[in-house]
Parts: C-alpha cells; structure tokens; sequence
C-alpha cells in the first residue's frame, strides 16, 4: 500500500498516542472529520495498523528485570523449530521471540521481576524444552531507549 504525506501524519500520530479521537486528529492535520475516519479505516482494512494495545509500565508492575536470551537449538531442522516457537509462544515472560541469524537460532526478550524469578524461567521453563541446546543470557543494566513507533 502506497502511504501518501496525510497517511504518515496521522500514523505518526496514533503512535504517539491511540486514544486520539478522528476529531483530535483532524484538527491537529488541518483534515475535515470523514477523510480521517475513511483514512483510519482503510489503514486497518490494509493491516498497516494492526491493532491499538495499551503499553504497561513494567517497573509499576513489578517486572523490574529484563534479559535478552540468545538460544541455539539441538538441531535446525523445521519439526525441532516449530516446536520451539509453539512452547515459547505459551511462556508469558517472553515479550519477543526472532529467529535470528548468526551464532545463535533465536533472540529472546524477557521480563521477569528479579535475579531468583530469572533463574526459574531459565531453569524450569526455557533450558527443559528438548529443542533446546545452549542458552546464552545477557542481562539489561539500564534501558536507554524503548520505542514502539516504527518511522513513517
């Protein structure tokens, strides 16, 4: 889908803040009401706009700690990875999961509480999947950015 100038505007808007209503929106990109409600809509019928979600605060709920795991797998074949990708799709601690190219299969996002919370997802959940072979963990010191807006 080709996205002209007013697309981008009002994508680089919902970003910033989905709770904008097609008024808000039109008034801040000097657009009557319909052209932003057709826009908006045919955006979401293209699947340019996937779905509006809410972003948590992770330190407000407890999730202080987060980790990065470079996981490789016993074997790269397609039965080994999709069973992979079916267990990790079912732990709530991993935020993303991306198959990955280098020394490592896989790249993993993980949000856990603390240091002992880490330790038993690595223990009890990750390490004990049979696809796995070696987990390599780094552990995040300090968030410098964290973006959920792609640029238009």
């Amino acid at each position: 889908m080709m996205l002209d100038e007013t697309d981008k505007k009002i994508l680089r808007l919902l970003q910033e803040d989905a709770h904008l209503t097609y008024k808000d929106i039109a008034k801040k990109i000097n657009l009557s009401l319909t052209p932003v409600h057709d826009r908006i809509k045919k955006l979401e019928r293209e699947g340019v706009i996937q779905k509006y979600v809410t972003v948590l605060n992770k330190d407000k709920l407890g999730k202080q700690l987060m980790v990065y795991c470079q996981v490789s797998l016993a074997k790269q074949t397609f039965d080994i990875s999709e069973a992979f990708n079916a267990a990790i799709r079912n732990l709530p601690e991993v935020l993303e999961c991306n198959l990955i190219s280098g020394n490592y299969d896989y790249m993993l996002k993980v949000v856990v509480p603390d240091m002992e919370s880490y330790h038993t997802f690595h223990q009890k959940k990750l390490s004990i999947l049979s696809a796995v072979s070696l987990i390599n963990t780094v552990f995040v010191i300090s968030e410098v950015k964290n973006s959920f807006a792609l640029p238009v």
